[in-house]
């Protein structure tokens, strides 16, 4: 192979990586913006169906009973949902490298 067929072959690999790792980052962002906009929607119906049991109270005990449990299960919503959500984002990195490996190994001098 001459050196502008190893050039041509070279680009090629670059160019087919970048691509792969543009495809990989595409779907993992969406899927990031689908977990937001689920834990969103979630949250906003959580605490609507809060305000609707809030204003059917009558004793303050009650009214502290709801309250408490409200910010209990809406914590716990949130820490799920945030490592969820912080795992895809760990995943769109590992991706978005991984297409490139190959070729960051290549240019990489050995050692041997």
């Amino acid at each position: 192979m001459n050196n502008v067929e190893q050039f041509q072959q070279k680009a090629k690999e670059q160019s087919d990586a970048a691509i792969a790792s543009a495809h990989t980052v595409a779907a993992s962002v969406q899927a990031i913006t689908a977990a937001h906009a689920d834990y969103t929607k979630k949250a906003l119906q959580d605490g609507s169906e809060f305000i609707t049991k809030l204003a059917s109270l009558k004793a303050p005990t009650d009214v502290m009973a709801l309250q408490s449990e409200y910010a209990k299960t809406a914590y716990e919503a949130f820490v799920a949902d945030a490592k969820k959500i912080s795992e895809l984002y760990a995943d769109l990195a590992k991706q978005a490298y991984k297409p490139l490996e190959g070729l960051v190994a290549q240019m990489t001098p050995s050692h041997n």
